[in-house]
């Protein structure tokens, strides 16, 4: 008796099942693969159109807060149309508005910061990346980070109750005294000395800007490529000539988009503001005065607001300040792009 299987005597057969196998087999991998790849397909879809809604979310956040301060500053742009911009009367009394005197206060603070701000921190962020040894890079890295991470309205209480004394009995005097005395410049600087007005709200602005500028300065400067730098060591050039010559031209625009950021980071600045610039709606050319800022305003007056015309107003004033910042963070964005792209492109 022949004690083979069916399949193993019979030629016939294991001519005929192994084909069928082989071509069943592949149909139903075929058929798995598709409904995988089908499986894949949706979860891809899904997912783009989930990250789509995301993206299109934060857009319709914008409009929607800029729909809704323009909805509100309605009446007060009926009302005063360009004189609103031009006009320093803030009369709640006889509902007369001007943004003048808090739109002076926001530039003139902001810019007077970053005067002060920039050059510390370039200072700073040259020093961590090409001078300071390397013990000290990371502890001063992290004091930076500290001193970012520090709440507004503390510095707003360091600055009344510490910070605007000394500015009233060491600062100001000397101020009034040499530089208040001068035929031109004398204009900005005369007055009494209060300890709270422009300049000691700048002060603070600037305290509070270097470490945002300090730290994306130092991130720009490590992009800069090690081996042009090595190159420029290597033909004999000094570490002053490296990083004027090298690491600033490399880091232009990181540079630019820094001082930008730290802009934007000064113009909308509320408490700490609020605490030391005497909030005042008089308009005077000396920094040494009280003032207000558009942020400043709003924080004081904005809970206090009685009437229609006078609450499109306050609205009217944070509209415009959410149209300054927005193109500011907006121009500063596309810079950084833009060194990114070139550090990319280079590499």
């Amino acid at each position: 008796m022949d004690s083979r299987t069916p399949k193993e005597s019979t030629g016939y057969l294991r001519d005929f099942d192994e084909p069928f196998a082989l071509k069943n087999s592949a149909l139903l991998s075929s058929r798995y693969m598709k409904r995988q790849l089908t499986k894949h397909q949706r979860i891809d879809t899904a997912f783009r159109v989930l990250t789509f809604l995301a993206a299109l979310s934060i857009l319709l956040v914008l409009a929607a807060v800029l729909g809704t301060l323009f909805t509100g500053a309605l009446p007060a742009i009926r009302a005063f149309g360009w004189k609103f911009f031009t006009t320093s009367h803030w009369n709640p009394v006889t509902e007369e508005f001007g943004a003048l005197v808090p739109i002076y206060g926001t530039l003139i603070t902001s810019f007077l910061a970053l005067t002060i701000a920039v050059p510390v921190s370039f200072g700073i962020a040259l020093f961590l990346t090409e001078i300071s040894p390397r013990f000290l890079k990371s502890p001063l890295g992290i004091a930076i980070e500290l001193l970012a991470a520090i709440p507004s309205v503390i510095y707003g209480m360091w600055g009344l109750f510490f910070f605007a004394p000394f500015v009233a009995k060491e600062i100001e005097p000397w101020i009034a005294n040499h530089i208040g005395t001068l035929p031109v410049i004398g204009t900005f600087f005369v007055g009494p000395s209060l300890g709270i007005g422009i300049l000691p709200a700048s002060l603070i602005l600037a305290i509070m800007v270097i470490p945002f500028v300090s730290a994306i300065m130092r991130d720009v400067f490590n992009l800069v490529p090690p081996l042009l730098k090595e190159s420029a060591y290597g033909l004999g050039a000094t570490k002053w000539e490296v990083v004027w010559n090298v690491v600033v031209p490399e880091s232009r625009m990181g540079i630019l988009a820094g001082v930008m950021l730290g802009l934007g980071r000064a113009l909308g600045e509320t408490m700490a503001v609020t605490f030391v610039i005497g909030n005042s709606h008089e308009l005077s050319a000396s920094l040494l005065a009280p003032g207000s800022t558009i942020s400043s305003t709003l924080a004081n007056e904005f809970t206090e607001a009685v009437g229609e015309l006078y609450t499109a107003s306050l609205i009217e004033l944070g509209l415009i300040l959410f149209v300054i910042t927005f193109f500011v963070l907006a121009i500063a964005k596309y810079m950084m792009i833009r060194m990114q792209n070139k550090v990319g492109g280079k590499a």
